[in-house]
């Protein structure tokens, strides 16, 4: 075997074992390429800098460029691919104006994948009808079920507002902007309270609504202590 091919199988495998002595996983699958991943970047970038968890913590960002029920089936693709028995699968995506049953079923075939395996959980974190509306949480209690354009005019008026300018799709510091300048723990407090307004029903028919709120409070447990408190009670 060439010495540099050499090289790279023996750093695979320590990638690998390092990996595997960490205690809590989380594989996080977003629909889009930039907007979720560059938001979860922001707590994974403040958990590894983190001394208390950084080596107990494993988080891994993966874009889909891929809607609903395509989520979830490229995180089907990628437990089986690497042989993943341990850890949180958590689907990030919107409700748009992909049909109800599509919608719909992420959630029941998280339900169903998480009875074959109790160490290797699957989680719909579905917002409807799109991710801005959690971003808007952490300015204002909104109920109002308006056209995504809305939640983005709101998200611009307010940042304008702050001094930050256009609210981007692609801005790095979606996180900080919205630690620092909005409210995480209210943004929590009032997407609970939708969804339990909405207990009897279908995230469809929950709109708008999110339950992103879910994979922020697992995830804030891991943030250093000077911003974990900017998100849990």
């Amino acid at each position: 075997m060439p010495k540099k091919a050499g090289m790279e199988v023996w750093k695979k495998k320590r990638r690998k074992e390092y990996l595997e002595k960490k205690e809590f996983r989380y594989y996080i699958f977003c629909e889009g390429q930039q907007t979720e991943p560059l938001y979860f970047e922001g707590f994974k970038r403040h958990i590894e800098e983190n001394p208390i968890y950084r080596d107990m913590v494993l988080i891994e960002i993966e874009p889909c460029q891929a809607e609903t029920m395509r989520v979830i089936g490229m995180a089907e693709r990628y437990v089986k691919k690497n042989k993943i028995q341990k850890g949180q699968i958590w689907c990030v995506y919107d409700k748009d104006s992909f049909p109800p049953e599509h919608f719909n079923g992420v959630e029941q075939r998280a339900r169903q994948l998480s009875q074959d395996n109790p160490d290797l959980q699957y989680h719909a974190a579905w917002s409807n009808e799109c991710i801005e509306f959690w971003f808007l949480l952490h300015f204002a209690y909104y109920t109002s079920n308006n056209h995504r354009t809305e939640y983005i005019s709101f998200l611009n008026d307010k940042f304008r507002e702050l001094g930050i300018g256009k609210y981007q799709k692609n801005m790095k510091s979606i996180f900080e902007i919205l630690m620092e300048k909005g409210n995480p723990k209210l943004a929590i407090r009032y997407a609970k309270r939708i969804i339990k307004d909405g207990q009897d029903k279908t995230p469809t028919e929950i709109a708008p609504g999110t339950k992103v709120y879910e994979l922020v409070e697992e995830l804030a447990k891991y943030l250093p202590e000077e911003i974990h408190d900017c998100f849990l009670e």
